[in-house]
């Protein structure tokens, strides 16, 4: 047998070395459903990250929700700080304090809702919305979205009902009655709008006080601004697995608003909470890694009118409550 060259047992070594890298990075479970399937030896060592700084901690955890569903997928909150809770096959409604007064039964199984300022509740199904009136009435169906819809948010103000199709890349406007009046992030160098990405299925949208969108890009770790016609005005965010930025491969995964231009932030992969200024820097941090389950993922939320952060956690079905603990 002919005994291969030095120059080629070295070549084939480093072809040998860049394969096994690319298996180890390809094996890695960037979006946290299952771990990174990984020896230990090859696990990505985060622990540095799971502990939150004490000075960014300014809120504590008060009771929380028990919501008794066994899925739970969507939370809002009522014009008189009502919570409600999408799952299972029903609405499920709170009064402030967390005592549940009614459900609104469905025929399918909720993604998503919104609540208007007037108690309308809009329902957002796989691939169209359903309105209930604030008794739980059915009021209307609105026809299917598109071919390959996957609605995951909902946002309701005086300007319309804003819908997050994560299906098709695109958040679309409707006027109260289901009418389509146009089509938000879809990528318009006209608009100068770049194209939203999104790498798994998490796309929120809210409607803002100063009568701007904001509407998630996880795939570029940021929330986006855009007018009520769609022309995109400016972002924020970054990628990072510090605790400014936004981790993995598309975060953030949900976001609120207060009403002064804040938000709040949540994060899977390293489940976290966060607050940012109206600008989009840190201000502080809500609840860290160390206070949630490993490979939590899917944490709505959303902000009463007494400032009190809820956050949806579908590991322990609750409603978790966090309220301001220093000035």
């Amino acid at each position: 047998m002919k005994s291969l060259k030095p120059e080629v047992l070295i070549g084939v070594a480093l072809a040998a070395a860049v394969l096994t890298a690319v298996v180890v990075v390809v094996r890695i479970d960037t979006i946290g459903r299952k771990g990174s399937g990984l020896k230990e030896e090859f696990t990505y060592d985060v622990k540095s990250f799971q502990q939150t700084r004490p000075d960014l901690l300014q809120y504590k955890e008060a009771p929380w929700i028990e919501t008794g569903l066994k899925e739970v997928r969507g939370l809002s909150v009522g014009p008189k700080d009502q919570v409600y809770v999408a799952g299972d096959k029903l609405v499920r409604e709170f009064d402030e304090n967390g005592t549940a007064q009614r459900d609104v039964r469905l025929a399918d199984s909720p993604r998503c809702l919104g609540i208007g300022s007037n108690g309308t509740l809009y329902v957002g199904m796989k691939d169209h919305v359903e309105v209930l009136t604030p008794q739980g009435k059915r009021e209307a169906v609105w026809k299917a979205v598109a071919p390959n819809a996957l609605i995951t948010s909902i946002a309701a103000s005086n300007s319309g009902v804003f819908v997050a199709d994560a299906g098709n890349r695109v958040v679309l406007r409707y006027d109260r009655e289901g009418k389509l009046i146009s089509r938000i992030g879809e990528k318009d160098p006209h608009k100068n709008a770049p194209g939203i990405l999104l790498p798994s299925p998490y796309f929120d949208v809210a409607a803002a006080s100063d009568g701007l969108l904001r509407v998630q890009d996880p795939g570029r770790h940021r929330i986006e601004t855009y007018t009520l016609d769609g022309r995109y005005l400016s972002s924020w965010g970054k990628a990072s697995m510090g605790i400014e930025g936004f981790c993995g491969c598309c975060n953030p995964s949900h976001f609120a608003m207060f009403p002064d231009g804040r938000y709040v932030t949540t994060e899977k992969g390293l489940p976290r909470v966060k607050v940012h200024d109206a600008k989009g820097n840190l201000q502080a941090v809500v609840a860290g890694t160390e206070l949630f389950t490993e490979h939590t993922r899917g944490l709505d939320v959303a902000v009463d009118s007494r400032l009190r952060i809820l956050v949806l956690d579908p590991v322990l079905k609750a409603v978790r409550v966090f309220v301001r603990s220093s000035p």
